[in-house]
């Protein structure tokens, strides 16, 4: 049995990462603000991870084997939970982003060192506490944590590279909703140009990669990817399948326009090589996509 803190985890994956880790007998802490309960036979405690005094009052004399971070955006977060964990976890998984390789334009998969984290500059004096400077930056915010955990180990870490991830009753993005609304009021899909393939994954399935990580012993970044990149036309006519409507039709998104969710100018493309050769098999996205987006959406 596992000693195993969540940092987050109140909501979408971070939930079904806690239920996984319980079904296998591992005891679970999380750490929160309080804003939802812990699930049955799950210890909570209440603090705000921005407020370093907190998290360790709360935290008490408790040690763990792994902690699972779920909400860290910013380089800013990264040190205040380096220092707090630094003798106190054997292991450290953060939740990463695909985002972290929006500077890193590739017509193929991109593999971990594609990223060099050693010339990223930290830089905590950003105003990384105004939400819509965050919401602005995610990547760099990402990019940045990642860098300051990779620069001074205070112990064993890996930085999980999620794809985007689609599925669930519970999303609470309303990027697959965008699409069923326009294709219900026959508005056209305002796309990027050009228009790039993307690197998905399903709900359930980086829930299972983030319960595997956290009982695996690598370290350093990994990307979590399923099989088969999806296009912005290929979201769209899963949710027509569920939907129904007309073909729909597509413009180029204006100048300050933003284009529709899903439709990227560049690639995001990401290579699961690593994970595959450390023992994780991915699904591909054809094995999930409809069912993915019809759950989503008959839940609204």
């Amino acid at each position: 049995m596992r000693r195993v803190c969540v940092i987050g985890g109140s909501r979408y994956f971070g939930k079904r990462l806690i239920e996984r880790l319980v079904a296998r007998g591992d005891e679970v802490t999380v750490v929160n603000r309080g804003s939802a309960p812990a699930p049955a036979g799950v210890e909570q405690l209440v603090a705000d991870r921005n407020d370093e005094a907190a998290l360790r009052a709360a935290l008490g004399d408790r040690v763990f084997d792994v902690v699972v971070d779920q909400v860290c955006y910013t380089p800013v977060q990264a040190a205040i939970a380096r220092r707090v964990f630094e003798g106190r976890t054997g292991r450290y998984v953060m939740t990463s982003t695909i985002e972290v390789y929006e500077h890193e334009d590739a017509d193929h998969p991109l593999p971990e060192d594609a990223l060099d984290l050693a010339a990223v500059v930290v830089r905590p004096e950003l105003p990384w506490g105004d939400p819509a400077f965050l919401e602005e930056h995610y990547g760099e915010g990402k990019r940045q944590a990642e860098a300051v955990f990779a620069a001074a180990p205070a112990f064993p870490y890996v930085t999980v590279r999620v794809g985007h991830v689609l599925g669930g009753a519970d999303d609470f993005t309303g990027r697959l909703e965008h699409y069923a609304d326009r294709l219900r009021a026959g508005e056209p899909v305002a796309v990027t140009e050009p228009n790039r393939p993307s690197t998905y994954i399903y709900v359930e399935e980086i829930a299972d990669f983030l319960a595997w990580a956290a009982g695996a012993e690598f370290t350093g970044p990994v990307n979590a990817l399923a099989h088969g990149p999806l296009t912005t036309r290929d979201i769209v006519e899963a949710v027509r399948a569920v939907t129904g409507g007309a073909a729909p039709e597509y413009r180029v998104a204006g100048a300050g326009e933003a284009a529709s969710p899903f439709a990227f100018a560049r690639a995001y493309g990401m290579s699961g090589a690593r994970a595959e050769e450390l023992g994780f098999a991915f699904s591909h996205t054809g094995d999930w996509l409809g069912g993915a987006v019809a759950g989503t959406l008959a839940a609204r």
